[in-house]
């Protein structure tokens, strides 16, 4: 459908509300709702079936049924039926666009760009589906024969973040589904339509009853007390550390197998042989995506004194090049955050570091949007320089339009300044030597680091951290391992 033909009223009003278990949308055990909240304006979007404890053993019920005949299924036909859901997906693209940019509040070419990512995950993985590898070898001492197989997990639990409310789900489905494992996902309750609507094309696109539930819910626990059933064999989680580490252990209890892709806090290390045009550039990929809402945004940056006044100046003014306005609007580029709550994360964070000293060149004040809707939660692009060390903003994530600068002189103390955090998602590094950047971004605790580029994700590459930031990678060849039980069949040689 081209953005000419989307009507948002019509949009939101068709658009899947109730839960979807073993193939079919339902109502909430207990009649149950929950209101969605539209941040461009603050008013309600649309009224969503809220599921009950009941309806998350229900979903695991249908998941557990259907998962011998899934993984039984050639691979082939998983991989045909992944295919389809990625053409789907493709030729959904305004509606999948609009959903999230007025549920999430995020600007219409973001959602764009993320329709096309999160598509991306079905395709890479249809592909992956049939090149499932195992062995056979000897055993040294010549008494067996060793026959290595790789088996679905089985059952498993997605639980995903409000800030990518399709790719995060595609791209914990796509090796799931690839793997052979039935997946029950639990959306953020900010962000639900898009999962559900995905859950209808993936029914048109072959996916059998009972392989995929989307359990939109009110109260989180309802569906994470699935990790109490022994017959859900895995929990991916994408969201903040404290939450993951809490489902983990809980997931412990019953050595269920777990990947987590939580909190980051990147730095941005820009040299003093940068370009820094593209530095700059960059910014509005590594920043300013989503609002700056993006769990892989650069978060601390680190410049070298020498070239800091000419990289601030030219950050100032390409943030000045923002549109800030409601998220379904043609001309934004720049949406409102997620909510109140995460706007007055932000202000706090950037009130703090005024308060101590920080200088403000750009934004730092709600005042300056005047023409935006009101009753929305919206924070200007803003720009920070020299926030003393004990301001939270030089520590915490951010996760808004915030560019705090603050600089070094030596090689050393940028990297030891871009490990100086608990956190170890991902990282960015601008140099012109190549060698100086091979060497920075092997020394930068990360598990993922750019070189004079902004943008990081890509469904073929693996995607995950190290330290708090997270287990396990999502994405690329490894990512259907960690819906994958490796096995060993011993026979007499």
């Amino acid at each position: 459908m081209t953005d000419s033909a989307i009507n948002l009223t019509t949009l939101i009003g068709d658009a899947p509300k109730k839960l979807f278990i073993g193939g079919k949308f339902v109502d909430a055990s207990d009649g149950g709702t929950f209101d969605v909240t539209n941040p461009s304006d603050g008013s309600v979007l649309a009224t969503v079936a809220s599921a009950t404890g009941d309806d998350a053993r229900r979903a695991l019920d249908t998941a557990v049924a259907a998962q011998e005949a899934w993984a039984a299924t050639p691979a082939r036909e998983r991989s045909e039926i992944l295919y389809r859901a990625n053409r789907l997906v493709l030729d959904h693209t305004e509606e999948l666009a609009h959903l999230q940019s007025a549920e999430l509040g995020r600007a219409l070419p973001d959602s764009r760009g993320e329709v096309a990512y999160g598509a991306e995950f079905f395709r890479w993985f249809a592909e992956e589906a049939v090149r499932i590898t195992g062995d056979y070898r000897h055993s040294p001492s010549g008494n067996a024969r060793l026959v290595v197989t790789r088996q679905p997990v089985g059952p498993s639990l997605a639980v995903t973040p409000w800030n990518f409310p399709l790719a995060m789900g595609t791209r914990k489905l796509g090796p799931a589904l690839a793997a052979g494992c039935t997946m029950i996902i639990k959306p953020a309750s900010k962000t639900p339509l898009t999962m559900l609507y995905l859950a209808k094309l993936l029914s048109e696109a072959g996916v059998p009853e009972g392989v995929v539930s989307v359990l939109p819910t009110a109260k989180a626990s309802n569906v994470s007390s699935l990790l109490e059933d022994p017959r859900l064999r895995k929990l991916t989680f994408t969201g903040s550390t404290e939450v993951g580490q809490m489902l983990a252990a809980k997931a412990a209890e019953n050595t269920v197998r777990v990947s987590l892709e939580l909190g980051g806090n990147a730095p941005y290390v820009v040299f003093d042989d940068a370009d820094l045009d593209s530095a700059v550039d960059a910014v509005a990929t590594a920043k300013m995506r989503g609002a700056g809402q993006v769990c892989i945004a650069a978060n601390r940056f680190l410049v070298h004194s020498s070239i800091k006044d000419e990289f601030v100046a030219g950050v100032v003014e390409r943030m000045r090049r923002f549109t800030v306005g409601r998220g379904t609007d043609p001309d934004t580029t720049v949406g409102p955050l997620s909510g109140d709550d995460q706007l007055e994360t932000v202000r706090k964070l950037v009130d703090d570091a005024k308060e101590k000293g920080a200088k403000v060149l750009l934004g730092g004040d709600t005042s300056e949007l005047p023409d935006v809707p009101e009753g929305g939660s919206y924070y200007p692009p803003t720009v920070l320089t020299d926030a003393p060390e004990d301001a939270e903003i030089r520590s915490a994530e951010i996760f808004g339009p915030v560019v705090s600068v603050t600089t070094f002189d030596t090689d050393e103390e940028a990297i030891r300044m871009a490990n100086d955090t608990p956190f170890g998602l991902a990282a960015y590094v601008f140099s012109e030597n190549l060698t100086r950047a091979l060497d920075a971004a092997e020394k930068i605790q990360a598990g993922m680091v750019a070189v004079n580029k902004g943008a990081l994700s890509d469904p073929a590459a693996p995607f995950g951290g190290v330290k708090q930031s997270g287990l396990g990678r999502e994405g690329g060849l490894e990512g259907i391992d960690e819906f994958l039980e490796t096995k060993l069949i011993s026979l007499p040689s």
